[in-house]
């Protein structure tokens, strides 16, 4: 196996995105649910997690980290009975991160009514060597028009998320310096 981190920039191995895109299917049930008798948010969570992880951990050719969650969005509730398809690929890379953009639809089990979209988030991971230590990961390549799409979009969160925490960090730099111990 070659030591991604050792690769020239020239040398970036790409992966076209259907490479590790992937489902994960699971029957909601009463062990799942909340207080109001749906299926406990949390519970999406973590099969959103669980999906993008595996694709991630598919993307970068070993173990990668869950390092961010953003915009997780519950739609509609889901009910004991329902089948979750958790819809996950890798949206965007960068040198050791990756985005990876989650739908989550939900169809009665015994009925044949097409899935509902119930949910999406997005999610970054850190690709890690065996130490714990980022790794170089493939580039991804958009094959579709959706996927083209996606890439520019995760671009658009990325420079959010980068610009939330810069501004974030000078604000405790300055409350700081102004003497504001919180």
């Amino acid at each position: 196996m070659t030591d991604q981190s050792q690769l020239p920039e020239d040398d970036i191995p790409v992966k076209p995105t259907s490479a590790s895109r992937t489902t994960l299917s699971h029957i909601m049930t009463g062990n799942d649910t909340n207080l109001l008798g749906t299926v406990h948010g949390g519970v999406i969570m973590k099969l959103v997690d669980d999906a993008a992880g595996a694709v991630a951990g598919r993307h970068s050719g070993g173990p990668a980290v869950t390092a961010s969650m953003d915009e997780m969005v519950f739609l509609e509730p889901v009910r004991v009975g329902d089948l979750v398809h958790v819809r996950a690929q890798v949206n965007w890379t960068g040198r050791s991160s990756m985005e990876v953009g989650v739908r989550v639809m939900a169809e009665r089990w015994n009925e044949s009514t097409p899935a509902q979209q119930v949910g999406s988030a997005y999610l970054v991971f850190a690709a890690v060597d065996e130490e714990g230590k980022p790794r170089r990961v493939p580039q991804v390549a958009p094959e579709t028009e959706r996927d083209k799409r996606r890439y520019q979009e995760a671009q658009i969160r990325r420079t959010h998320r980068l610009a939330r925490r810069r501004a974030i960090k000078e604000l405790r730099e300055q409350r700081a310096a102004e003497g504001i111990d919180d």
